[in-house]
C-alpha cells in the first residue's frame, strides 16, 4: 500500500516555482475579475488567493475558475487543485516512464490499436506516401510531436496542395510531423458542437492491486476548430460517473456556457454516449503503462466507438464550477479513496 500523504519536499518544489514565476499583475488581474463576479471586495479576494496559494496549495487560476471566492474553507478543502495535480504526478508516475507520453509519434506506437485511425510519420523522402495518405483521407490533422493545450495542430486539405514534394518540405520545416486520419465523432457530439472532435478527459488512477479507478471526467467542447482546447474557444464541463453533465459549461477563465454558443445546445443536458465502452477502453490502455499511474486520457467517441486520442501523464485539472453546477464539493474524496493519501 502507498503511504498515506504526500512527501513535504514536493510541495516546498512547486511553492518555490510559483513564486519564482509570481505574475503580480496576472494575479490581480483575477482577482478583480473574481470579486466582480462574486460581489466580493477586490482586496480581500487579492490577499485571501495569495493566501490560499502559499497555504493551501491552490492555484491563482484554480481560485478564480472554481470559484473558491464564495466556497467555505471545508468546501476549498475538497478540491484537486493544479499545484496538487503536479504533486500527485510526481508521487505516483515513474520518472522512468513518463517520457512515453510526451511524443505524440511514440504515444501513437505504444498505443496503435487503440486510436482507430491511421497515421503515418513524416521523415525524409516520403512525400509519397504523404500523397498517398491525404488520398485515402483527404481532410486530415497535422501535429507537432510535442506540444499542449492544442497548439501545433493544424487541419489541411488535400485539395489545397498543388505540389506534394513542396508540401512536405514545409510540414517537415514547421515540425508537423504526425499526420493522422480525421476522427468523425458520435452524432450526438456532432450536433452539440459541429467541426471539432470533441474529447472526453478521462482521469484515472492505477491501484495497488492492478485495478483502474475512473477518478474524474469531464466533455470538452469545440467551436468548429481543429481542437476543443481553450486557446481554440473551446470550454468544458464536469461529468457524473455515469457520464451526465454536471451542470453548465465553463471556460478557464471563467466564462459560463449555459448553452452550447453555435447550435443552442444546453449543456446541463448533455450526457456522454456509450459510456460503458468509454469504460471498458480506458481500462484497457490504462494498464498499457501501468508504471504511469495517473494519467489524463483525451477520447473521442465515434459512431461506433470511442478512440484515443492521447494520454497526459501531468493530469491537469478538470474539477467541478459550483456557479456552473450548484454542487460545492470537488473531486478530492474519490481521488484519495483510490490512490491511499
Amino acid at each position: 500500500m502507498a503511504p498515506r500523504g504526500l512527501p513535504l519536499l514536493h510541495r516546498f518544489e512547486v511553492l518555490f516555482e510559483r513564486a519564482r514565476g509570481l505574475d503580480l499583475a496576472s494575479v490581480r488581474e483575477r482577482a478583480r475579475f473574481t470579486a466582480r463576479v462574486h460581489g466580493k471586495s477586490y482586496p480581500l479576494v487579492f490577499v485571501d488567493m495569495l493566501w490560499s496559494a502559499a497555504r493551501h496549495r491552490v492555484g491563482f487560476n484554480d481560485y478564480m475558475e472554481f470559484d473558491f471566492a464564495i466556497l467555505t474553507r471545508a468546501e476549498r478543502a475538497t478540491w484537486v487543485t493544479s499545484p496538487l495535480a503536479l504533486e500527485l504526478s510526481n508521487r505516483y508516475d515513474d520518472p522512468a516512464q513518463v517520457h512515453r507520453f510526451h511524443n505524440k509519434v511514440d504515444f501513437n506506437r505504444d498505443f496503435d490499436r487503440f486510436l482507430g485511425r491511421e497515421w503515418l510519420e513524416l521523415v525524409a523522402g516520403n512525400a509519397d506516401q504523404l500523397a498517398a495518405f491525404a488520398e485515402r483521407h483527404p481532410v486530415f490533422i497535422a501535429k507537432v510531436p510535442v506540444s499542449k493545450s492544442g497548439l501545433g495542430v493544424r487541419r489541411y486539405d488535400a485539395s489545397a496542395v498543388a505540389d506534394w514534394e513542396a508540401f512536405h518540405a514545409e510540414l517537415l520545416a514547421k515540425g508537423e510531423v504526425l499526420i493522422e486520419e480525421r476522427i468523425v465523432q458520435h452524432p450526438d457530439l456532432e450536433a452539440i458542437a459541429p467541426g471539432t472532435a470533441n474529447t472526453t478527459r478521462v482521469t484515472t488512477f492505477v491501484k495497488d492491486d492492478g485495478t483502474v479507478e475512473i477518478i474524474n471526467m469531464a466533455q470538452k467542447f469545440g467551436r468548429g476548430q481543429v481542437s476543443d482546447q481553450a486557446s481554440f474557444g473551446g470550454f468544458y464541463t464536469a461529468l457524473h460517473e455515469d457520464g451526465r453533465a454536471m451542470g453548465m459549461g465553463y471556460s478557464t477563465s471563467g466564462e459560463l456556457f449555459e448553452t452550447h454558443p453555435d447550435t443552442g445546445f444546453r449543456i446541463a443536458d448533455y450526457r456522454l454516449p456509450m459510456m460503458d465502452e468509454v469504460r471498458a477502453l480506458i481500462t484497457d490502455v490504462a494498464l498499457v503503462i501501468p508504471e504511469v499511474r495517473y494519467v489524463g486520457w483525451d477520447v473521442v467517441v465515434t459512431p461506433t466507438g470511442p478512440v484515443l486520442v492521447e494520454g497526459n501523464w501531468g493530469a491537469g485539472v478538470f474539477e467541478n464550477k459550483p456557479s456552473a453546477t450548484g454542487i460545492r464539493h470537488g473531486h478530492l474524496p474519490r481521488y484519495r479513496a483510490a490512490m491511499g493519501f
